[in-house]
């Protein structure tokens, strides 16, 4: 078992790994434009409805419409890159009856951008929006419904990340998608989560954007700075073996979403220091939902990153003036640079899991009883080293770090296991980490 810290190893971490910063990414945030995104917003909102059952032969209004000018607009990036992404209607054929907010039989199509990794064309993190709106009655699919922050907002983000980062190479793909359904069952989410399964793609995560252009909250309290992110403790697929070993060994706060919020909360903290990320060890807000839901359902990684002021006149609302106070999503609630900073929070954290290394799929934990911990891990291609991550068992980020080298196994001396949480990223040549992984077996 390797212990210590070599000098060898220490320089080789100061000269080339252990930066906590990539330029490249600095270029990412200041090529997101606000400007476009409110253009991108102001269409949107101006198909006049996008309800999942609204028209879909006009050119000009209902998610028919809205979904054609998506699936155009990523098409227009792909021939700024030379073909760069690939773009394709996803859908799936909902009957009516399945749930009560579906009172036809209706196409849920999703609009699919993929930009193919270099070396792991099949191992794919996302970004998604939402492309549906709704007003106060779920099944009104004829009345205006903008949706300017709800979720027009999200939809944009994933255009513009992706005109931003389709200028770059990355070795893991990337996929922006617009999703359909969500205010009727969340079926679009759900669709594309069966179509990953079916062609065996390797999910990383997906960052599910649902407003994220809104800063005063009907509470009264007004920020551009705070966001939330909402993240399950634990996959709701895990073996009743897993669940056992919990109880003994801890990783309640620990599945994979949790590990991708916390990813995200860093690389925030490190690139955009103004920004305030809020991490909610919740799925999502209290009784309901949104989707990245389907994607856990499916047991994948999957995250919600959203506002953390919401305004709930503005969503789910008729447009109207009741007692004074004005009902309605519409474009005059939306801050474009609120959601700039926002989109620019999911550029930055999809370039830096697309150029980072696959995360070890096992890592193993011993030191009962013993004064120092140990670890061992699976080594992946891809990684020039990696970082052991340790934190106490009541702190929600990982807190202490050591770079290891490129070895497969280390004591962490004076180091009571007893006290701590541990986790293994694996590090690239160009310093980019993959998401932590928690112990997934213990040896004595």
């Amino acid at each position: 078992m390797k212990k210590g810290f070599t000098l060898i190893g220490a320089l080789f971490c100061i000269a080339s790994l252990c930066s906590q910063t990539d330029t490249r990414l600095y270029t990412i945030i200041n090529a997101v434009s606000a400007e476009r995104i409110e253009k991108d917003i102001t269409t949107l909102a101006n198909f006049g409805t996008r309800h999942t059952l609204s028209d879909t032969v006009s050119q000009t209004r209902g998610i028919g419409a809205a979904r054609r000018w998506i699936k155009s607009e990523f098409e227009n990036t792909s021939k700024a890159c030379n073909g760069c992404l690939d773009v394709f209607y996803q859908k799936d054929l909902v009957k009516k009856g399945e749930g009560s907010r579906i009172v036809k039989d209706v196409w849920v199509v999703n609009v699919v951008a993929v930009q193919r990794g270099t070396k792991y064309p099949n191992r794919f993190i996302i970004m998604s929006g939402d492309i549906d709106s709704r007003v106060s009655d779920p099944n009104n699919f004829t009345s205006d419904s903008p949706g300017a922050n709800d979720n027009a907002s999200g939809m944009a983000g994933a255009l513009e990340a992706a005109r931003v980062l389709s200028k770059y190479q990355f070795e893991n793909s990337i996929i922006y998608v617009g999703l359909s359904g969500e205010e009727q069952g969340l079926f679009g989410g759900k669709g594309l989560a069966a179509h990953a399964k079916r062609e065996g793609w390797e999910i990383i995560g997906i960052l599910n954007n649902d407003m994220i252009g809104n800063i005063t909250g009907v509470d009264g309290v007004v920020s551009n700075r705070d966001f939330r992110i909402f993240s399950e403790p634990v996959p709701p697929t895990e073996t009743e073996e897993q669940r056992r070993a919990r109880r003994f060994y801890g990783g309640e706060v620990d599945g994979i979403s949790r590990q991708l919020a916390r990813y995200v909360h860093k690389t925030t903290q490190t690139y955009m220091p103004e920004m305030n990320p809020i991490m909610v060890y919740r799925l999502d807000r209290f009784g309901r939902g949104g989707h990245h839901r389907p994607f856990n359902d499916a047991g994948y990684a999957g995250i919600r990153i959203m506002e953390a002021h919401e305004n709930y006149t503005q969503q789910h609302q008729d447009i109207r003036v009741e007692n004074g106070i004005a009902y309605g999503d519409v474009l005059e609630h939306v801050n474009f640079d609120y959601a700039k900073k926002l989109t620019a929070v999911n550029a930055i954290n999809l370039a830096s899991i697309a150029w980072a290394p696959p995360a070890p799929k096992i890592v193993e934990i011993g030191g009962i009883v013993e004064p120092s911990a140990k670890l061992k891990w699976s080594k992946v291609d891809g990684a020039v080293g990696y970082k052991i991550y340790w934190r106490d068992t009541t702190s929600p980020t990982w807190d202490h770090h050591q770079y290891v080298g490129d070895v497969s196994e280390f004591t962490l001396d004076g180091i009571v296991i007893d006290n701590f949480f541990f986790g293994v990223a694996a590090i690239g040549k160009n310093g980019h980490e993959s998401q932590v992984v928690f112990p997934n077996k213990v040896f004595r």
